[in-house]
């Protein structure tokens, strides 16, 4: 019994001593990492009306907080809420749904920045400052906060803070918001930054979801400046005039802080204007522009830069952060276009994928297709003129270059026949290009060049092929005969350079038998005018020596008239019969001067020689015509006439040998008489 009463007893002053302590005391310790929020049971001042935080007293909950150290707070007047300090990790974002405040404004969706609350520390500042409840536009950035939960709820992504003491509806709206923003990866901060080749072309396009509408007539919110540190600051975006909806300010390469209840972004690609292009813009945002087109221009109108409607300055290559909710930017070709009327060709920019071959009728009845090119041109500066007139390069080429092109083609083709026309294609082409010029540039386009093709024939049609196979057939045979003609030529030409090698390779010996040609002809002058002199010499000799014997044949014939006149007789008629003593002797020395040259061995003239026969035996002692020819030579030098000889008739040869002894009797008889032999008027 002792033992019980005393465990009853200590059991009972424990008992109050945490009746007292904790209790009636209401001592509270609490960490310096914590806080405590105080809930008031009960107050002479009453409680509150249409609020929860008890700003004068009131049974409710405090603005002030409980920070570390030790607190005495009666469990008989005060519930004490512990929880520790809020912290926010780097690189998320904490949102804040405020319990009480006054109600938001129709134009609000959420409660403004109160400055003075101190980042949400400062309920009393908050709330007697204007701060208004529901979800704010302030945020929690990284960092750790005291922060009264009662009064602020602090969302996160993983948990929502807050001293529940509210009906199970308003959970369920707190819950449904964090799902909201975690679809939205509001919890993190924008980041465009270059990730890759492709995500340094992207932007972000804003839509602001608070303050005013925008106005009437307007699809986009206009620039306000960037004092709001893009959209960072959504009290200062507000107060410059600000409106909800999306904004023609967009987002470039950076990290924003922005409240993804006030302001959503969404990533899109940057404009590219590549080389070769202009960009022409058409502005769905601005105010009424000025027309830049003149009176004399009726398709419409072009604006400066800040004006509704198309621009009249294109852009040049390059990127460009182009809000397209705010417009669109049409790429314009600065390059040559060609545009091919042909179904099985299509080119890369897509513009001629329509186009297909021109159907025409030929003067001779003819149904042919026939193929085209159009080479043309847009100059930059024209670009914008083109597409307000047009809309795009696609309208341009299928409602207004197709029908141009197909309707001129199809009047030519009606005043030629087929074959007219794919000869005289060169014509046309010359011809269509400078009628189509005028037209093109009244499109404000520059024609470049028009091709033509082959008229092509449907497979029904083989009239069309048969005649094209007479005209390759033509073609072929004039190919065939010119070919013809160069290898005749070639032929020529070949057969002179053989003949130019052949004499390049014996040149050598022509140039050396030119030379000796040229000494043999040297030598044989020399030789003739040797002769010539001794044929002088002979002739001289010969002349005394006719005068001696004529005056011996005088003095004998005196003496002995009866015998030497028969002698006389006798020599008179060898005289006559062989043209004279002077003659005789002239024979022999053209005899013995025709052995000299001809035992001379020296060419006189060409070794090839016409013999005129061979003599007795065989041998070659006989005459020939060079031997005559000397011969001749040498009469003509000595005077005697060959013509004259010729003429006289030759008589009968005496007998060689009776002359011979009458001669022999005469030396005889002269010897042994002792006659000296005379002399005549010139000394011989």
């Amino acid at each position: 019994m002792d033992i019980i009463l005393v465990l009853c007893i200590v059991l009972g002053v424990v008992f109050v001593l945490y009746l007292l302590i904790f209790v009636i005391l209401g001592i509270r310790v609490i960490s310096s990492d914590q806080v405590a929020v105080v809930e008031k049971w009960w107050s002479f001042k009453g409680s509150l009306k249409d609020s929860i935080i008890a700003l004068n007293g009131e049974a409710g909950y405090a603005p002030i907080l409980l920070r570390g150290g030790i607190h005495f707070k009666t469990a008989l007047m005060y519930k004490v809420h512990k929880y520790p300090l809020i912290t926010i990790p780097q690189g998320q974002i904490a949102y804040i749904f405020a319990r009480d405040g006054k109600p938001l404004e129709p134009t609000q969706t959420l409660g403004k920045v109160i400055t003075e609350a101190n980042n949400f520390q400062d309920v009393t500042g908050f709330l007697r400052n204007g701060g208004q409840r529901g979800p704010q536009r302030g945020i929690l950035r990284e960092g750790t906060y005291a922060i009264n939960l009662a009064q602020f709820i602090v969302i996160t992504p993983t948990d929502i803070k807050a001293v529940f003491n509210s009906s199970k509806s308003e959970r369920m709206e707190l819950v449904t918001m964090q799902k909201t923003l975690l679809d939205r990866n509001a919890f993190s901060p924008v980041i465009i930054m270059a990730q890759g080749a492709e995500a340094s072309d992207v932007m972000g396009i804003v839509t602001v979801h608070d303050g005013p509408s925008l106005q009437e007539g307007e699809i986009i919110a206009p620039y306000v400046g960037e004092a709001h540190a893009s959209f960072q600051d959504p009290e200062k975006f507000l107060e410059l005039g600000g409106r909800r909806g999306k904004q023609i300010q967009v987002l470039t390469d950076g990290t924003y802080y922005v409240n993804r209840l006030f302001a959503t972004v969404e990533f899109r690609a940057k404009t590219v204007v590549p080389i070769g292009f202009v960009g022409v813009v058409v502005s769905f945002f601005g105010k009424e522009g000025k027309d830049t087109t003149g009176e004399n221009y009726k398709h419409g109108e072009l604006v400066g830069e800040g004006c509704k409607g198309v621009l009249e300055k294109p852009l040049m290559p390059g990127k460009y952060a182009f809000n397209t909710d705010a417009g669109k930017v049409v790429l314009v070709p600065t390059t040559n276009i060609i545009l091919k009327w042909n179904k099985s060709e299509v080119g890369s920019h897509k513009y001629d994928e329509n186009l297909t071959e021109v159907d025409i009728i030929t003067k001779d009845a003819f149904e042919p297709s026939l193929p085209l090119s159009v080479v043309m041109h847009i100059d930059y500066k024209q670009a914008p003129w083109v597409i307000q007139r047009f809309g795009d390069i696609n309208m341009l080429v299928n409602q207004s270059l197709d029908p141009l092109v197909s309707a001129y083609f199809k009047d030519v083709a009606q005043t030629k026949t087929l074959i007219e026309l794919i000869q005289e294609r060169s014509e046309i082409r010359e011809r269509a290009l400078g009628e189509m010029l005028e037209k093109f540039q009244k499109y404000n386009l520059q024609l470049e060049e028009v091709l033509i093709g082959t008229p092509k024939a449907s497979t029904s049609d083989v009239q069309i092929e048969n005649i094209l196979t007479q005209l390759r057939e033509r073609q072929i045979a004039e190919e065939k005969k010119v070919t013809y003609q160069k290898q005749q030529s070639a032929a020529e030409s070949e057969k002179s350079l053989r003949e130019a090698q052949a004499v390049a390779e014996q040149q050598s010996y022509l140039t050396k038998s030119k030379i000796q040609i040229d000494i043999e002809r040297n030598n044989g002058a020399a030789l003739a005018s040797k002769a010539e002199q001794e044929a002088n010499q002979i002739i001289a000799l010969a002349k005394a020596n006719s005068s001696r014997i004529t005056l011996e044949g005088e003095a004998e014939a005196s003496k002995e008239s009866n015998v030497g006149l028969a002698k006389a007789r006798a020599i008179d008629a060898q005289v006559k019969a062989y043209g004279g003593a002077e003659f005789r002797v002239i024979q022999e020395i053209t005899d013995k001067l025709s052995d000299a040259i001809k035992n001379a061995k020296v060419d006189i003239v060409p070794r090839t020689m016409v013999n005129m026969g061979a003599g007795e035996g065989g041998t070659e002692n006989g005459s020939t015509i060079i031997d005559t020819l000397l011969k001749f030579i040498t009469m003509e030098k000595l005077g005697v006439s060959v013509k004259d000889s010729a003429e006289k008739p030759w008589r009968e040869e005496m007998d060689d040998a009776a002359v011979s002894q009458e001669t022999e009797g005469i030396k005889e008889k002269e010897e042994t008489e002792g006659k000296e032999p005379q002399q005549n008027s010139d000394g011989v």
